[in-house]
């Protein structure tokens, strides 16, 4: 299938074109039919898989021959890297239309929101920031047509909500919602239930599973031997540009710096840092300013960043769908790309939680010059220990006929 053959208005088939798109993946070519009849819509695909053009297409073509100047449609994402890549591929998209989108994050000069609100008919905004504007009346919700509500699970990962709630509350009139997820739950289920009329479901492929033209592995190896392990892979000849995923932002930072040490150019990205310096390593990382991204799981979810060869994990993630999230940054759209983990022997749990999500046991790649060390799930051990008695109440006696309570630990716990 062509997406000539979705539908689709001359203009907004130009846009695609100039875009250098011409077939639909599956999420777009059984998302956007749904969409266009004006379905409201719960579409799940993993990452890389092309939701945001499965919605902003459908939008383009319900808008662009309005004469509204007002916000006719809304689209909410959970973090600002997200909601900037979107309206960065709204650019793209209107360029043969006379829409134009505003994108509403925190962060960012409210001042200069409010000047981009003029003349604007898509909001894209993140939850926080799009709530400061309607307390102070400087957004309207009337004339709402269509809200999109983007990786609706981190939506709710993140406490979103209260603030979902509250928004929606204030589109009064007839409009479609469309709700994409990489996954699906229950609680994600109970949102659908409570914001979508009859919606139309879409589900491509098996959920929390990486894109198939990613090559997985992991590389056994010792804490104090990480960050050499760490050169040594971004060292290869096929290491083209890579993101680095670390637990924590202390960790990104040391991470970067100890890779700029070496001659890399690296920079960092976490929720510490502010919003231009976010902006501006992103920015950077996508021009070929730097080499290396070492990022939280901040930029793990929605992030389209172009021809990023490898996805390197420094720290397994602690939630095994994070791990889907944070490889998916390569492989983009089809392509090929590699990820890599490093796996401590303390590592043993989180690694098993990932094999079982996915489904398969992952390779073992024996790094040259490195010792492979054994990574496993410690046993159960049952040990007993004795009860501990409460002090009594004045004027009780002690029962001292109490048995031993056992309870269950991890060899090595104590």
């Amino acid at each position: 299938m062509s997406f000539s053959a979705l539908s689709l208005s001359s203009e907004v088939l130009r846009s695609v074109h100039d875009r250098g798109h011409h077939q639909p993946t599956a999420i777009q070519s059984d998302a956007i039919p749904l969409a266009l009849a004006g379905r409201d819509l719960v579409a799940t695909a993993g990452t890389g898989s092309g939701k945001t053009a499965a919605f902003l297409l459908p939008m383009l073509n319900r808008l662009h021959k309005s004469t509204s100047r007002a916000i006719s449609a809304m689209v909410l994402a959970p973090t600002r890297e997200l909601a900037a890549q979107i309206g960065r591929e709204f650019d793209l998209l209107s360029r043969n239309t006379r829409l134009r989108s505003v994108v509403i994050v925190g962060g960012e000069s409210m001042s200069r929101q409010l000047h981009d609100l003029r003349g604007a008919q898509v909001l894209i905004a993140c939850p926080g920031r799009l709530i400061d504007h309607l307390e102070r009346n400087t957004v309207k919700l009337d004339h709402i047509e269509m809200v999109v509500i983007d990786e609706a699970d981190r939506m709710l990962d993140m406490g979103f909500l209260p603030q979902l709630r509250r928004i929606m509350k204030l589109v009064k009139g007839p409009h479609q919602t469309l709700m994409f997820s990489a996954t699906m739950d229950t609680s994600v289920e109970q949102v659908a239930r409570e914001f979508l009329r009859d919606p139309a479901r879409v589900n491509i492929g098996r959920a929390c599973t990486p894109p198939s033209s990613i090559r997985q592995s992991i590389c056994p190896v010792t804490a104090d031997n990480k960050g050499p392990m760490l050169l040594k892979l971004l060292g290869r000849s096929e290491v083209d540009r890579a993101i680095v995923f670390t637990r924590t932002k202390s960790r990104a930072d040391r991470a970067a710096k100890m890779l700029t040490r070496n001659g890399i150019k690296a920079v960092a990205i976490h929720g510490d840092r502010s919003q231009n310096q976010r902006n501006a390593a992103l920015a950077g990382f996508r021009k070929g300013h730097y080499t290396v991204l070492v990022a939280t799981d901040v930029a793990a979810r929605g992030l389209d960043i172009p021809d990023v060869s490898h996805v390197i994990n420094f720290d397994l993630p602690e939630v095994s769908e994070s791990y889907i999230h944070r490889i998916g940054r390569t492989a983009r759209m089809g392509k090929a790309g590699e990820a890599l983990s490093l796996v401590t022997p303390e590592d043993g749990l989180p690694l098993r939680d990932i094999e079982r999500t996915l489904g398969v046991k992952l390779d073992r790649a024996k790094i040259e010059g490195f010792d492979m060390p054994e990574i496993g799930v410690k046993p159960q051990a049952t040990v007993a220990r004795p009860f501990v008695r409460n002090r009594p109440v004045h004027g009780q006696r002690h029962n001292h006929n109490f048995p031993s309570r056992k309870r269950t630990v991890s060899i090595g716990e104590r």
